[in-house]
């Protein structure tokens, strides 16, 4: 559909990340059905296309997920060797209302999300000393994962012998392939599954990021 003349690297012209055209929204909503409120979290980088007909080249991101991986996206071709990154590659142009692009890697829209009463059961299912649960956050300060801003960790105590220790240690980790990043950063302890569980929540919801 789009004919393009050859470029050199010194012809293209790379743009900085920004938001996804209008008509590449549209097109993903209507044709990739995505849904409308999340698509505009997801962020493109574009090239000029060189053909008659002003197209570019577009490739599709979420950068919570390249900072979750420490990938600086800073253009076209910072994605060349980071291509698990790529969720939607292919061209468009604003003039011909023309949109190609193929699905490269699937975007997890279908997250559950728990209740408050739902987290705080998990959290007292721990029963070994170690164990932990986790769940996706919408807030915070992490990355990555279908929510966008990591995930909480929740360890039951693996010396429950210490004195000073409470019941449960509190992490906040990056999320890579949908799995925490080790236990992350610890930000309290607490004995009350209750309390922690009401936390949780707070940061658990529809992504809005």
């Amino acid at each position: 559909m789009f004919g393009r003349k050859k470029q050199t690297k010194k012809e293209e012209k790379l743009r900085k990340p920004q938001a996804i055209p209008g008509l590449v929204q549209k097109y993903l909503v209507d044709e990739g059905k995505l849904p409308t409120h999340l698509v505009p979290l997801l962020k493109s980088v574009v090239r000029e296309n060189g053909s008659r007909e002003q197209a570019f080249d577009i490739r599709i991101f979420d950068e919570s997920e390249a900072l979750a991986k420490n990938v600086n996206v800073n253009d076209y071709g910072a994605l060349d060797e980071h291509l698990d990154l790529i969720l939607y590659e292919g061209r468009f142009s604003e003039p011909s209302k023309q949109v190609e692009l193929q699905e490269k890697n699937k975007v997890n829209w279908n997250t559950q999300i728990f209740n408050a009463a739902d987290i705080q059961q998990k959290i007292e299912a721990l029963t070994e000393p170690g164990s932990t649960a986790f769940f996706y956050m919408a807030r915070g300060g992490q990355h990555g994962g279908p929510l966008g801003m990591g995930a909480a960790v929740i360890e039951l105590n693996p010396d429950p012998a210490q004195k000073k220790g409470k019941k449960y240690n509190i992490y906040t980790a990056d999320v890579v392939d949908m799995q925490p990043v080790g236990k992350g950063q610890k930000l309290f302890d607490s004995n009350k599954a209750k309390d922690i569980a009401r936390w949780v929540k707070d940061g658990h919801h529809e992504r809005m990021y």
